[in-house]
Order: C-alpha cells, then structure tokens, then sequence
C-alpha cells in the first residue's frame, strides 16, 4: 500500500521523514512544527465532525485564525475516530510506514486505547513514539492536567518573574508549553539519530514541568548548589548590576552592562568615570548588594538623551543595550527584515499573510526555497489518504457515514 503524499513533493532536510501527529493545544503542535517546516510529511490525526470531542486548538481554528495558522501550518490532516475498530486499523496501516508518532493525551488515555507505544512499536520496531504530558508518565501527579501556568507555577519560574513587591508574576509567552515542545523535537532527533545506528526505534517523552524545571537553569543551580532560594528582581539580572531597564529622554532602554570591564565602559560612556571607584561599585557582588544606589547613580544620565542616542553612543562604546519594543516595531526592525523572521503564506481566504518563521539557517536548505503551506481545514486530505492506503471511494464513504473518518 502506497502512503504517498496528497500535496506536492516536500523539500527540506527531513523530507525523507512521514510523521502521524496525534497532538493538541500547544506543545505538541509546537515540537511537531518544527519538523513541518523542515520538509517532513506531517498528517494531523483529528477527531471527525459528529464525533465526541474535537480539536481543543486554543480560541478554534475560527476565532484564533492567527495562532491556528502560524501553529498547523505545512500540515495535511485526517479525520479518524481512533476508537472505531475501523479507525484503529487505519492508524496502525499509516503507523507501519511512518517515522514518528507523537500523543499528548493524559499518560493513562494512550494504553486504554490499545495505542501506547508497545502497542504501535510491535507494528513497527523502527517507530520513534513520542509523548508530552503534564508532569511526566508516571509519578503522583501524573493523570492531573496539564495547562502552561500551572507548569509555570509549580516549576519556580513564576517566582523569579515579576517585580519584587508584586507577587508571582507568569511569563507572556506559554513558555512551558513552548519549551516542552522543542524539548520533545530535540529528544526526537536524538532517537532518528540513534535509529539510523541501532535499526530500532523507541519511547521519548518530556513534560510542561521537567521543561520549565530545565529552562530555570542558573535560577535552579542556585539552590541545588549553592542552597540558596532565587527572588524576583524584576527586569534586572540578579546577580550583575547594572542591567535592566532605564529610563531615557524619549523612552527605555535594555541594558546589560555584565562585569568590571563593561562596568567601566558604561561610566565612560555616561560621563561619569568616579563611579568606577565609588565605594560599592568595584565588583558585580558589591553593586547586587548596592543596586539601588547604582541604579540612583547611572539612572540620571539616561534621561539627558534618547534611546536611539544612548543605543548608538553605547554600543560604539562596547556595551550591550538595545531598545524595547512593542511586536509591531520589533517586526519593523531591520535586522529582524534582514532575518526573515516573518515568513509569507499565500493564504486561498485570507490572501497573502505572514507567520513567525523558524528560527534556522541551513546552507543546502534555504528557508525561502519553498512555499509554506496554509494550515488544513479539519479532514482536507481524508480521502486523498485514504486513497493511498487502498481505501475506494465507496469504502471511504461508509466510514465517514459510521464517523470513522
């Protein structure tokens, strides 16, 4: 039975890849983005209209177009009711020819389906079967769900966010989410490398909790070593001073001016070289345990002259700053233009639209070689799937008539 794709031939470094993404949300999505954007065949398993459940994509694939876009785009998508007997056969004919399968369920859903990954693994020994949940496979809280916030709660980071006086403070991004994601493409990388030593493929599997845990990293060493409790210190870092935001004649600044050399540099270029050797200034340690004092001192000047001026005069000085800026000046920057950072999409409704581009470069695979392709409708490519499997059109509508497909 041939699985050959329904839309054009792919290009990219891992088009040789056919991946079943059985995700929702956000995290899974995200890990198996990357993969989509990097040529590899991805068909997005969904359940059928009629059917229980439904596709629990954020705000819908209606009232958040943008995000449904820029997150399913380069997709194909099949709708299969893997409960159905008939269902369950069609996934296990595309599981013997896939790569990988990724899930997201709760860790208990996965085997009381019959598609855990002994189950697909004995179909295809070569099957990289991965998995994201909450809080891991296994464990106390391993059946509780699992939402970014709560990840980011329970895995310190909305402690060290935020300004001090102000509580716990969660992050703008789903971070968790986001990070779980590239940590699971990351550990699914590894396993395809593995494979293509061993023969064999095998179970992967991250968390909302263990990525955020990981990305805390500093924060986190500082207990695990040192023994010491990490706070907020709101925009600056905190164990360098000065850094953080300052006020300008026109606006803010983000400054990072990390050690004595930089330390140096930046009272030279404010004009102000005593406080190189202020008492409470000499060393990165002193000016932690006298940051509003620094602040007081440097803060000052910054009001005497713009951003644009303090980022030009800096920079030539040899110290790391920039401005801030909202999403609409950040995409409007020229370096960000230079990096195509925003890719575009010739969309059959919406017209020409841009979504955020992936943030690699590869030198045989230049990322504007190939259009993107616009996120599915729910059950575009069920019949030309099908098709490929050696399903007839009779067949095919039998099973959409029982919500099979």
């Amino acid at each position: 039975m041939s699985t050959a794709p329904s839309s054009a031939p792919r290009t990219g470094p891992l088009s040789h890849l056919t991946i079943l993404d059985a995700t929702r949300v956000r995290a899974g999505p995200t890990a198996i983005r990357t993969f989509a954007d990097l040529g590899a065949r991805v068909i997005k398993l969904e359940i059928p209209p009629g059917a229980p459940g439904g596709d629990d994509m954020i705000g819908g694939r209606d009232h958040n177009r943008a995000d449904y876009e820029n997150l399913h785009r380069n997709k194909e998508s099949l709708t299969l009711n893997m409960k159905a007997p008939e269902g369950l056969a069609i996934l296990h004919a595309l599981v013997k020819e896939a790569d990988v399968f990724i899930e997201n369920y709760r860790p208990d859903v996965k085997h009381r389906l019959g598609i855990g990954p002994d189950d697909l693994r004995a179909l295809n020994p070569r099957l990289i079967y991965a998995s994201i949940s909450g809080f891991g496979q296994d464990g106390p809280y391993a059946n509780w769900p699992g939402f970014d916030s709560i990840a980011q709660g329970m895995g310190g980071l909305m402690s060290v966010t935020g300004q001090p006086s102000e509580g716990p403070m969660r992050v703008g991004i789903p971070i968790a989410d986001l990070c779980a994601g590239h940590f699971c493409a990351q550990a699914i990388m590894a396993a395809l490398l593995e494979r293509s030593v061993t023969g064999e493929g095998q179970w992967v599997h991250t968390s909302l909790l263990e990525s955020q845990i990981a990305m805390l990293d500093f924060q986190a060493a500082q207990w695990l070593i040192d023994r010491k409790v990490p706070r907020s210190t709101g925009n600056e870092h905190p164990l360098t001073v000065p850094t953080g935001v300052f006020e300008t004649r026109d606006g803010h600044l983000n400054l990072a001016a990390i050690g004595q050399t930089m330390w140096k540099r930046l009272c030279e270029a404010l004009e102000l070289p005593q406080l190189v050797d202020e008492p409470g200034f000499g060393s990165d340690p002193e000016r932690v345990c006298n940051r509003a004092r620094v602040n007081a001192a440097i803060g000052a000047a910054f009001k005497t002259r713009s951003t644009a001026e303090w980022t030009e005069r800096l920079l030539k000085a040899g110290v790391p700053c920039g401005p801030i800026y909202t999403v609409d000046h950040m995409f409007e920057d020229p370096q960000v233009k230079h990096l195509g950072m925003a890719r575009p999409m010739q969309h059959p409704e919406l017209g020409e639209i841009e979504v955020v581009g992936l943030p690699m470069q590869f030198s045989r695979h230049p990322r504007s070689a190939g259009p993107l392709v616009p996120a599915p409708h729910q059950g575009d490519h069920t019949d030309a799937i099908l098709g490929g499997l050696g399903y007839g059109a009779e067949q095919i509508a039998a099973l959409r008539s029982q919500f099979v497909v």
